[in-house]
């Protein structure tokens, strides 16, 4: 039996290693590079993804899209996948696995099924395949047979339901917690620097939340690669809670901190040429140069 063929838009750290370990299971993988950045190309070229011409042909080849980018780009991805399914009259499965709030991947699967498409709601947590224990993608939507046909494929793949917008809704409340976290320690540690009390913070970390220190020493100065895709990522977490009733100040302040540090120079790093050697006061003390000014009032 042919296995079914996937695109991968787009093949970034996360979007590469689901199409190589596809690729490695039988599938065919295509993803569509045009206007890509030449990190994205090598990336694609290294999981031995087949580059398109163009959208179009991506489109009329596939039988299921896995859309893996930033949320911001998530409906623009979408609109453009349903243009390129009007225009060549194909039909097929979308599965938006993106970090975007329960409201969001409705509108999502609106745009794409009017097109003609088959939508699955799904939310990624983990490292991507090969770096880490199993990647999970959570599914959600009245058929999620074509998404879960690939657990066991490098990926597993666990249902939640006929809902739309439940796989995005487990995404939203399990990052709000990771990342919220990492936002929280980045604060808690700018807010002693600007007190001048780094030192005496850092030795009561040592004392009483030593292997809690220990993971913001790791974390914490590896997140401006990271920053900036983030920001959207926490406003969607934002509006997921506010949605549900629950107030979303603290994750509007988690994008905040990371606009700060999509600012400094480390956010021009990539996973692969962050400094490891770049200790968690040195990080501390550049994120602290690029606050917001206060004013005299304040």
């Amino acid at each position: 039996m042919t296995l079914p063929t996937i695109a991968i838009l787009m093949p970034g750290d996360m979007g590469h290693a689901v199409g190589r370990v596809l690729r490695e299971h039988g599938h065919a993988v295509l993803t569509c590079l045009a206007g890509r950045s030449a990190r994205t190309k090598g990336l694609a070229q290294s999981a031995g993804l087949e580059d398109t011409a163009d959208l179009e042909t991506l489109v009329y080849r596939s039988d299921l899209v896995l859309s893996i980018l930033p949320p911001g780009r998530a409906l623009e991805q979408a609109e453009a996948v349903a243009r390129a399914m009007k225009t060549t009259g194909a039909t097929l499965v979308y599965a938006d696995c993106n970090a975007i709030s329960p409201q969001l991947t409705r509108t999502v699967g609106a745009v794409v099924s009017e097109a003609g498409a088959h939508y699955i709601d799904a939310g990624i947590i983990g490292l991507a395949p090969g770096k880490g224990p199993s990647t999970r993608f959570y599914v959600s939507g009245p058929d999620t047979s074509s998404m879960e046909a690939l657990d066991g494929k490098g990926i597993e793949v666990l249902a939640l339901g006929e809902e739309i917008g439940a796989a995005s809704g487990l995404k939203m409340c399990y990052a709000g917690l990771t990342k919220g976290r990492w936002t929280l320690q980045t604060a808690v540690l700018l807010a002693a620097e600007q007190l001048g009390l780094s030192e005496a913070l850092s030795q009561e970390f040592e004392f009483s939340q030593k292997a809690e220190y220990a993971a913001m020493r790791e974390r914490v100065p590896r997140l401006p690669a990271d920053s900036a895709r983030w920001v959207g990522e926490m406003e969607e977490i934002a509006a997921t809670f506010a949605d549900a009733g629950v107030p979303s100040g603290f994750h509007e302040g988690a994008a905040e901190i990371f606009r700060v540090l999509a600012k400094t120079p480390f956010a021009d790093e990539t996973r692969e040429s962050i400094d490891d050697s770049r200790t968690l006061e040195d990080a501390v003390h550049v994120y602290a140069q690029h606050l917001p000014e206060r004013s005299e009032s304040e």
